[in-house]
């Protein structure tokens, strides 16, 4: 059995309905309009609802961080890469890869971060990485339940295929010769995290076409690998959209 937990996590699972549910647990004590319409929600997909004691939920959750809602569900459906590269949803391609992530609660920020700015999905490594559990769902905020998440047996194997695939790959390492901004990310491309404290391996920055680095103007040597993911993730978002702009004036002209 495969527990989600957490009022977004297990709402957001059941709308994308990736997932069988055999029932969800909530808190006897809950009476508020979240759980009304959670309740609402199962019972127009006929998955039973349970009531149960915040000891119950404790148990199942593994933490009292549920919010009084705990569900037993199937585990989550891994994509391929052709799927992760077919879900282009812009102009560009956006493929964010992990290059052994093994937090869970810094895999749930990344996946919450990349569905905001419109990846198209997440590639990350079968092994030494971590997967996507109740706890990656939660700390995702149920986005784990929306984006296409591919397992690789070798990122820098993958890496090289996305590159076959005329998809750039753009490597975040402290090391970088490049400022984050100083590309420009109107192509496909692939955003490349390494793991925390390592960084990338040394085969993956080679597989890279370009290696950028986030200025630090502190003591602090680096960022945790969430915060810098999300500040180049939107950076690539922010030129895209000023580019969208420049075209859609160009047109109108």
């Amino acid at each position: 059995m495969h527990y989600i937990y957490g009022i977004n996590a297990v709402s957001e699972a059941l709308k994308a309905r990736g997932r069988a549910f055999q029932w969800v647990g909530m808190a006897k004590e809950r009476h508020d309009l979240r759980l009304q319409r959670m309740i609402e929600d199962c019972r127009r997909l006929a998955v039973p609802v349970r009531f149960l004691t915040r000891m119950e939920l404790d148990r199942m959750a593994g933490n009292a961080a549920h919010q009084g809602v705990c569900a037993v569900t199937s585990a989550k459906q891994y994509s391929d890469l052709d799927d992760v590269v077919g879900a282009k949803r812009g102009r560009y391609s956006f493929v964010i890869v992990l290059d052994g992530v093994e937090d869970p609660h810094n895999l749930g920020a990344i996946l919450r971060t990349a569905d905001a700015a419109g990846a198209d999905g997440v590639i990350i490594p079968e092994r030494r990485a971590a997967g996507v559990t109740g706890t990656v769902t939660k700390a995702s905020a149920g986005a784990s339940e929306h984006l296409p998440i591919a397992k690789v047996t070798n990122i820098a194997r993958t890496v090289e295929e996305l590159k076959d695939r005329n998809i750039w790959a753009v490597g975040l390492d402290e090391r970088g010769s490049k400022t984050y901004d100083a590309v420009d990310y109107n192509m496909d491309c692939a955003l490349v995290l390494g793991a925390e404290g390592k960084g990338l391996h040394d085969l993956v920055k080679k597989k890279c076409d370009f290696l950028v680095s986030i200025p630090m103007l502190g003591k602090v040597p680096s960022l945790n690998v969430s915060v810098a993911g999300a500040i180049v993730m939107y950076e690539i978002v922010r030129q895209r959209r000023a580019s969208n702009v420049e075209m859609s004036e160009a047109v109108a002209e």
